[in-house]
């Protein structure tokens, strides 16, 4: 991990973000995934955008895209790219999704941008240094008690029932008015920024998360998944930020309660 890498980073979201903004809330073509996600004409130009950069000026290094499949699949490096993570926002004309850059080095996270091109705010996680928010210091917020946290979740349907009975066991300890629906990748910044306390997702993939622990752990909070592990290239999608590290007891104990 070189600032070298945290420059190539920041170039690969300032091409992807050019890919994106000309097909926000404009006509573009979009189609359902096999797997019941949607994809735009925006997601695949944002990735080939990235893809090209990096194929020629870090060929060695692997990609793991959501849209394009891996490359050098064997390489210790590898680019986890998500062009737009949060497509129905994207096509509901809402800037809260963003693109997710991260860099793994044998599996785990060790840089990671989320970038939200329309509103131009971008967070840069790097391990072992202060998450920046737009070049400045990003500070997660302390939360005394869980019954004052403010929750969110992108969707309360990617929960299957078993998982939604542990969400609901998280959700009752909290206010029913600080929980918050919506969001995707955005929540994560927010926690970093200290104006979210909790995120709580099940179902997501490796593009979704991997860049997602740096910003979050940078910025005073802690990631991991619903027993405390970090995540890593072989977590299984169900994923926790917290704020204040000072809550993971309390956030772990509620998440295993079943009704």
């Amino acid at each position: 991990m070189t600032p070298k890498d945290v420059e190539f980073a920041q170039k690969l979201a300032d091409a992807a973000g050019e890919a994106i903004r000309p097909f926000f809330r404009a006509k573009f073509e979009s189609e359902t995934k096999g797997d019941s996600t949607p994809v735009t004409e925006a997601d695949r130009a944002a990735e080939a955008a990235m893809r090209k950069i990096i194929e020629s000026e870090r060929p060695d290094d692997g990609i793991i895209g959501e849209e394009y499949g891996a490359r050098n699949e064997g390489a210790s490096r590898q680019w986890v790219l998500d062009p737009i993570d949060g497509t129905t926002s994207f096509i509901a004309g809402r800037p809260i999704f963003g693109t997710l850059i991260a860099l793994m080095q044998d599996g785990f996270p060790l840089l990671g941008i989320i970038d939200q091109p329309i509103s131009k705010e971008r967070w840069v996680g790097v391990i072992g240094r202060e998450t920046l928010f737009n070049g400045k210091s990003a500070k997660t917020s302390r939360c005394r008690e869980l019954k004052d946290a403010v929750l969110a979740t992108t969707t309360p349907h990617q929960f299957d029932e078993h998982d939604a009975d542990h969400f609901m066991g998280l959700a009752g300890k909290v206010a029913p008015r600080k929980i918050i629906y919506g969001g995707d990748c955005y929540n994560y910044g927010l926690v970093a920024s200290g104006h979210v306390d909790v995120v709580c997702e099940a179902g997501l993939m490796l593009h979704d998360f991997a860049a997602l622990a740096p910003i979050v752990d940078g910025a005073g909070g802690m990631m991991c998944d619903w027993n405390g592990e970090p995540l890593h290239a072989e977590s299984d999608g169900h994923v926790l930020a917290i704020g204040d590290p000072a809550r993971v007891d309390d956030v772990l104990e509620a998440i295993a309660c079943h009704h």
